[in-house]
Order: structure tokens, then sequence, then C-alpha cells
């Protein structure tokens, strides 16, 4: 099979296309066909850094969506030939940019029936993490009030969908081109962080997410009194408690996979793709994402 590896940290050229050996499912674990892997800026932040996976050789990626090619011993939950989603084994190494994975069945879920390989495989980590944020740890009600910056993004523009589903009242901030985009997804108002004083213009915040480091000063001062903050960023894990908020590493978690493929089946939740790339050019795909200018996702397709 190829996969992409990385023999040293650096920038994009690290990432090379190689033959590699196809896994063996252990038991509990599937062997996974991988039709489109999510290009994410964890990925990129690990092959510049190492981060969760310290010292190369490693393969990057953590979001794919496939079909089951084989079984390990005691699985139950899948048949060969099921088409699965989701972003097994994180944060520790899948190997997603590669033509096979192997997964524990757990951390899947069935690809929603009404969604491509491509669209399903920028739907799991940035769709955990909203689920995860916004139901699970903040507890989301109807008429809250909730603020995502760079709501035209990747976890953005699904948190902004999950938001509405839950009843939210959401604010966006995106530059000004991105507003459209962003209110055609639900968003009940937009700010453009470019030109715009956020802080002086969004009070009374519920919830408001720390999607990239820096933003905290900026988002407490948009709190009511009670409101939370949820930064996504590790370099904030320690510095978002002076601001009373939580540090949240999203987890595999099949229930929420499955309340996600819920919302998109419901029509309530979808995937934009901003540009798929062949495998290959996976160095390609992260030059793009780094420049912080896309729209949705960006796919790898083996």
């Amino acid at each position: 099979m190829r996969k992409i590896v990385q023999s040293e940290l650096g920038d994009p050229s690290v990432l090379r296309l190689v033959e590699a050996e196809r896994p063996e499912p252990d038991p509990t674990e599937v062997l996974v066909e991988v039709r489109a892997a999510g290009v994410n800026p964890v990925d990129w932040k690990v092959r510049a850094h190492g981060g969760v996976l310290g010292r190369p050789p490693f393969t990057v990626g953590w979001e794919i969506s496939g079909v089951v090619s084989a079984l390990g011993p005691g699985v139950t939950r899948f048949a060969v030939g099921d088409e699965v989603f989701g972003m097994p084994r994180f944060p520790k190494e899948l190997a997603g940019y590669a033509e096979y994975v192997t997964a524990p069945a757990r951390h899947l879920a069935r690809t929603p029936r009404a969604m491509g390989h491509a669209e399903a495989s920028g739907l799991a980590l940035g769709g955990l993490t909203a689920w995860q944020t916004l139901v699970e740890t903040a507890n989301v009600q109807p008429g809250q009030r909730v603020l995502i910056p760079g709501a035209a993004g990747g976890f953005g523009h699904l948190a902004v969908q999950v938001a509405k589903a839950l009843g939210a009242y959401v604010i966006g901030t995106a530059s000004a081109p991105k507003h459209d985009f962003v209110r055609g997804l639900g968003a009940d108002e937009m700010v453009d962080y470019r030109s715009e004083d956020v802080a002086a213009i969004v009070k009374d915040v519920d919830l408001a997410i720390a999607t990239v480091s820096g933003q905290l000063p900026v988002l407490a001062a948009t709190l009511r009194p009670g409101g939370l903050i949820v930064a996504l960023n590790s370099a904030e894990a320690t510095t978002v408690r002076d601001f009373g908020g939580l540090f949240l590493l999203a987890e595999p978690d099949r229930a929420g996979l499955e309340a996600l493929a819920a919302l998109v089946d419901a029509g309530k939740l979808r995937v934009h793709v901003d540009r798929v790339f062949p495998l290959a050019e996976a160095a390609e795909a992260h030059r793009l994402g780094e420049t912080g200018r896309t729209t949705g996702k960006l796919v790898l397709v083996p």
C-alpha cells in the first residue's frame, strides 16, 4: 500500500509518499480501506513540531472515511464492506494519510447515508470537537448565545451547525467575504474580526470557543457573568483556567459520531469541502491549510 511518512520535523516538504506493508487488525480492530482522509491543523502542527507523536518517523492524519476490508477477532459491530468514518486512536498515531489503516471498531461509526467519503472524512475530528464542547462540556441550551471564532473554517463551520441544531443563538467571526457562507449555515450574527472590535460588539455570551491561541482576553470580554470559555488549543490548556475556562481535547467516541451522523441524515449538518488533493499531494494540502484562508475542509484521496 502507499502512505505518507516523514523522517524529520519541518515544513511540508518533509512529507514523502512511500510503499509500505499493509497492516493487519488486532483483536477488536478492523482494517479500513481509506477512501478519504481529512486534513486538520493538528496534522501540520505535529508535522512541524512533533507534539503528541514526539520524534519521527511517523505518519500524521486522524480523520478517515472508508470501507471495512477485514475484521480482527472479536469484532461484531461491523461486517466487511461496511462504510465507516471516525478519528480512531486520537491523539495517538493512526497514520491516516494512507491507503489502509487499522482502528478499534468502537472508534468508528457507519458513514451517514446522505454523505460521500470526501465529506465524511471531514466530519469526525471537527464534529466530535464541536459535539463534545457544545453538548457534553457546555450543555448548551436553546436560546443561549454561542460565540464561534473562525466560523468558516474546518471546525468552525461544523460548530455553527451543531450549535444551531441545539437551538443556540450563534455569533461567528470571519473575514467579510465569508459572512454569507456562514450565515447560510445558520449563524445569526457575523463579525468581521479584521475590521471590527469583537470585544466591543459582542456581549452577554454564554459560551465562547477559543479556536486559536491569543484569543482569551477578547473572548473573556464578551462573556456574561457565569459564561464559559472552552479552549481547543493545547498552548492555552493552563492559561484558560485564569479566565475560569476549560481546555478540551476531543476523544474518539462512537456515540458522538452516531449523533453527528443522525444530524447529517436529518439535514441539519453538512461538511463543506474546500478542496480535494491526491494522497501524493499531501504537502500541497498542508501548504494551503497553513495559509488559514480555506473555507471548510481540505481532504486527501488515496
